[in-house]
């Protein structure tokens, strides 16, 4: 039995080479790291690279610095056989608060729920949380929204009392 991969195994891109990665996953991670990427995003692929040569989490902790949640997270998704997906998952913890949440809870307090079909004439920030979800798929509680409402010098007392 011999040890070199056989001619059909070199030309398919997806036959495991090391320990977790295939030789496609493989070659888009090196190719990854020549282009310019944040620290951030170098090290993930880095780990990934360091588990597919067998090297353990602790290892790869002492060798790129970073903690072991981090490695455990990155050695994971190369043995689950994501790592082409390396990307999909961004730094940082998500802004679920964007401009256009901004300007249209800004928008529907200067008019009355009832331009929008409900039956009462003053929003709440349960009822602007509530209607925003269902608009632009961002949840946030009735008192965060409040929260948005004060930093914008806005309140929902200020507009449109029931007539």
């Amino acid at each position: 039995m011999s040890h070199y991969p056989r001619k059909s195994d070199i030309n398919n891109l997806d036959t495991p080479l090391g320990k977790c990665l295939t030789l496609f996953q493989r070659k888009l991670l090196q190719k990854s790291l020549q282009t310019n990427l944040p620290d951030s995003y170098r090290q993930r692929i880095n780990i990934m690279l360091l588990a597919d040569e067998g090297k353990s989490q602790s290892e790869i902790c002492k060798t790129l610095g970073c903690c072991s949640a981090t490695a455990r997270h990155w050695i994971h998704v190369a043995h689950s056989g994501m790592a082409h997906q390396w990307q999909d998952s961004p730094i940082g913890r998500p802004k679920s608060v964007n401009d256009r949440y901004l300007e249209r809870l800004k928008e529907l307090v200067s008019h009355s729920p009832r331009d929008y079909g409900y039956p009462f004439g003053r929003w709440t920030g349960q009822w602007l949380s509530k209607h925003l979800a269902k608009e632009l798929g961002i949840q946030l509680s009735d008192r965060n929204v409040n929260l948005l409402l004060k930093k914008m010098g806005l309140s929902t007392y200020l507009f449109f009392k029931i007539k």
